[in-house]
């Protein structure tokens, strides 16, 4: 996956990870609409790169995981992987099993922000 643009001007182009069978993790390649409001309590941003790089996890809650600065290729459990960098959200949305791994694969910063969804809210994907 490269970070081409999304097909209309319309939409921003997304990736969205996902609990399969057995919880195990896969992803979608989609877009969610732009000019639309979601449902969310709050943000907050994270520099940090220590902690998880590497390590596999499941997301914490559902959240975008919009990239400011960093490139980035995640990997799910059947080995299969996808470039995350600025331009594409991540929907994470994978809160069981093993979940996903991530590695920088240019420079060693991942700037992003985090904006947890509310229970019910729809994250508004629509798949490729």
């Amino acid at each position: 996956m490269t970070s081409e643009k999304a097909e209309t001007k319309n939409y921003l182009k997304a990736i969205r990870l996902i609990n399969i069978e057995n919880d195990d993790c896969a992803f979608k390649i989609g877009k969610i609409p732009i000019l639309q409001n979601i449902n969310a309590s709050y943000f907050f941003a994270k520099t940090d790169v220590s902690a998880l790089e590497g390590i596999p996890h499941p997301a914490p809650r559902r959240q975008y995981v919009i990239t400011i600065k960093g490139k980035l290729k995640f990997g799910v459990t059947n080995g299969e992987t996808f470039i995350i960098e600025p331009g594409i959200v991540l929907i994470a949305n994978d809160t069981k099993g093993i979940g996903h791994t991530w590695e920088i694969i240019d420079g060693d910063e991942w700037e992003r922000i985090y904006i947890p969804l509310d229970e019910d809210t729809d994250d508004l994907f629509v798949a490729d």
